[in-house]
């Protein structure tokens, strides 16, 4: 089994800055990839963000959010961050974190997912 807790959410105006906190224990990571999606009121929940947990860290991003948020690991602390710049209303969504044994940094279907945080953009 594996836990995720995030952290970091919070209201923002556009253009503004957060960054979020995937905190995850249980278990060995060794062979997952770790991911963000996003769900907006009335949308599908939709993937942001994936990294693999092992060698150089292999990144996608979904379209939307390319050049605006990074994603990144710390090994050591069992955590992975979402940096989010230049943020718009359209990012307002609860944000999740997922974790799946797969090497498909896309997370075709993850296994374990966090309970999720608010992030509100402002206009």
């Amino acid at each position: 089994q594996v836990q995720l807790e995030e952290s970091g959410g919070g209201l923002v105006q556009a253009g503004g800055s957060l960054r979020l906190s995937c905190a995850a224990s249980g278990r060995t990571l060794s062979n997952y990839a770790m991911g963000w999606f996003r769900h907006a009121p009335g949308t599908e929940r939709k993937f942001v963000a994936g990294i693999s947990w092992r060698g150089y860290g292999v990144t996608y991003y979904a379209d939307s959010v390319k050049g605006r948020f990074t994603i990144s690991r710390d090994n050591a602390q069992n955590t992975v961050y979402l940096q989010m710049n230049d943020l718009k209303p359209e990012d307002t969504a609860v944000y999740f974190c997922a974790a799946e044994a797969t090497w498909n940094v896309q997370l075709p279907d993850p296994q374990y997912w966090g309970q999720g945080t608010q992030v509100t953009v402002s206009s």
